[in-house]
């Protein structure tokens, strides 16, 4: 496949993926988003700075070290190229990244708290174990960005994270997936500030990770 069919086919993935997370009711009133997906060498597709009705042909492309190679970006995206860059250097298994201001999960980043997991479509959906929080730092700042490099190095298998007093960043293998996993996460936040209401939510029990594996698989055989 060339490089021009691959930009294509994630561009449109990225659009499905945003369209999707609008959908579902996960964003926040502004519709504050930025969405990016992997390509080839040091280079990633990125949206210029809205999202409710991007097309593919809005998307950016951009260097890892901040470099506008084709396209156009807003300067509140150009800030955050380095918050998805420091990602995909860390996690070669990564290929799109989401990040979000969703009402719920913004309200643990705000509270500091990392988000257990504690509902199944969040253990399905790639996130077993509690979404962390990142120390606060300015957007796209280098403290900023030192403070995800730094969770990541901590929690090698998470895959997303909390940005204090800010929003959620998630990472998967590709667009669609990354949105599932950003809806899970928002559901789960909800849950989790209702139960709080009714005595609190409850962790999993032991096995619990094992046993949904299982089933996938049964299924998938």
């Amino acid at each position: 496949m060339s490089d021009a069919y691959i930009a294509k086919k994630r561009a449109d993935q990225l659009v499905a993926a945003a369209e999707s997370l609008f959908a579902a009711g996960v964003m926040a009133h502004s519709g504050h988003a930025n969405l990016s997906a992997r390509l080839d060498g040091d280079r990633l597709l990125l949206t210029p700075g809205y999202v409710r009705g991007i097309r593919p042909e809005d998307l950016a492309v951009v260097s890892f070290d901040g470099q506008v190679l084709e396209g156009e970006l807003q300067s509140v995206s150009a800030e955050i190229i380095a918050m998805h860059s420091v990602v995909y250097r860390a996690r070669p298994d990564v290929g799109a990244i989401i990040h979000t201001h969703s009402p719920s999960a913004t309200a643990f980043a705000v509270a500091h708290r990392p988000l257990p997991c504690r509902t199944e479509p969040m253990l399905r959906s790639g996130q077993a174990e509690e979404v962390p929080v990142v120390p606060w730092g300015p957007r796209g700042s280098d403290v900023s960005v030192r403070g995800i490099a730094e969770i990541l190095r901590q929690r090698p298998t998470t895959a997303a994270a909390l940005l204090a007093n800010h929003g959620l960043l998630a990472f998967g293998p590709d667009s669609a997936a990354t949105a599932r996993l950003i809806v899970a996460i928002e559901e789960s936040a909800e849950a989790e500030i209702a139960a709080a209401a009714i005595g609190g939510a409850v962790d999993f029990p032991p096995g619990a990770q094992e046993a949904v594996r299982a089933a996938i698989a049964r299924v998938a055989s």
